[in-house]
């Protein structure tokens, strides 16, 4: 199967750790982050995707902000110049171990955060990347699957 990514997501994958806005967007995000793990590709997607799902039933879907919309903008603007391919919507990418190392060591090296500015969970992923990313749900080893 294919998980269904914005583009800011894909820094948010970087550091979770199992907390988020409720107690339905943590299930749902816990299970990205296993499908993640397990190999599944990323297929970029503009708007609410995957990890969005459980709050699109709120009155006023924060997901739906054009904020959000500018995140994914300056996001897939960082990933694009690091990965050095197309990170935009109908791109697919294979979060390898290689490719999630690159992205980690980007992330706390502060190279790929201008999408984090303003972000409620900027300063905990913060503390997640300067820890080493210890405790971090997505989790990639040579061996599954890396190439």
């Amino acid at each position: 199967m294919t998980i269904r990514l914005r583009a800011h997501h894909l820094l948010c994958l970087l550091t979770y750790v199992g907390k988020g806005y409720t107690p339905a967007f943590t299930a749902n995000y816990d299970r990205v982050a296993d499908r993640l793990s397990r190999g599944e590709d990323i297929l970029l997607v503009s708007g609410p995707d995957d990890v969005c799902a459980p709050l699109l039933d709120e009155p006023e879907p924060h997901c739906l902000n054009e904020s959000v919309v500018e995140r994914d903008r300056l996001a897939a603007q960082d990933v694009e110049e690091l990965l050095a391919r197309p990170i935009r919507v109908g791109a697919r990418l294979d979060l390898d171990a290689a490719i999630l190392a690159r992205m980690r060591r980007a992330f706390s090296a502060g190279r790929v955060r201008k999408a984090c500015g303003g972000c409620e969970w900027n300063e905990l992923c913060s503390t997640i990347a300067a820890g080493g990313y210890s405790g971090t749900l997505v989790q990639r080893s040579a061996s599954s699957g890396e190439g």
